[in-house]
């Protein structure tokens, strides 16, 4: 563990007893990040430091070197980011060690989806991304008792979920390198491949809705730039579902009443 690595800005700002000395800009907690979490933009900050340990070279400087690492420890708000705090891989960290929860907002659920190289945008979805969802179909499907209705003969394409939060990939390329270096460990040679799932944040409700979609229609994703990203995850239950009690299940007649397929 890196508890070395820990620095508070408290104690390197060069107003704060530093005596005004060179200064150096480095990525830093701009919030507290538990260990085994992977890092976001929301998680990462930059401020201008001094401090002997600047000189280490095992800080980073832009917010795109440590988007996508993975923390070894429990990480406070403030903290200097260093590179033996991080880690490429996952299995690099005890598995042992994970929370014993996810950090869902109340209200909130974890769901995992199918995804692939065309549906999931190449592999290009990562941790603390948004996504947008696609469902395309025939109408038939919205058929009254089943009986195949002139008007319900063309095939719609309808954007239904925005900013979904991916908070899981699974199971993600292996990579099993330091952060800091290049060098595998215990001999493993790195791999890759696209994810094969998304672990997404919804409410029970929504999660109904997600669950027809994928039984019945063609469903994909789009990923959205991140200026258009939530400036913060949900924090507090949706009031149109506030819990997982407020699910009552859908079926074709609820799907098109709340998203209007056959009026398009």
């Amino acid at each position: 563990m890196a508890f070395g690595g820990v620095f508070l800005l408290g104690n390197t700002l060069g107003g704060g007893g530093g005596g005004g000395g060179p200064t150096t800009t480095v990525v830093v907690a701009k919030q507290a990040i538990p260990l085994r979490h992977t890092l976001t933009t929301a998680d990462l900050d930059v401020a201008k430091v001094s401090g002997s340990f600047t000189s280490a070279n095992n800080t980073y400087t832009n917010i795109s070197d440590v988007k996508g690492l993975i923390a070894e420890i429990q990480i406070s708000k403030g903290s200097v980011i260093t590179s033996d705090m991080l880690a490429r891989d996952i299995n690099l960290v005890p598995a042992g060690s994970s929370p014993a929860y996810l950090p869902l907002a109340s209200g909130y659920v974890a769901m995992t989806i199918p995804t692939g190289e065309q549906q999931g945008v190449a592999g290009h979805i990562s941790v603390g991304d948004y996504i947008t969802v696609i469902a395309s179909s025939s109408l038939q499907i919205f058929a009254s008792g089943g009986t195949p209705s002139a008007g319900l003969q063309k095939t719609v394409s309808k954007t239904i979920f925005t900013n979904v939060h991916v908070i899981g990939l699974g199971p993600a390329s292996a990579n099993v390198q330091p952060a800091g270096g290049a060098a595998t460990v215990g001999g493993t040679q790195a791999t890759s491949g696209v994810t094969s799932s998304l672990t997404i944040e919804v409410t029970q409700c929504d999660a109904e809705y997600f669950t027809w979609f994928l039984g019945n229609m063609t469903v994909r994703y789009t990923l959205e730039s991140f200026k258009d990203y939530l400036a913060q995850p949900p924090s507090a239950p949706d009031p149109t579902c506030a819990t997982v009690e407020a699910a009552q299940g859908v079926s074709g007649k609820e799907v098109d009443a709340r998203f209007h397929f056959t009026s398009l």
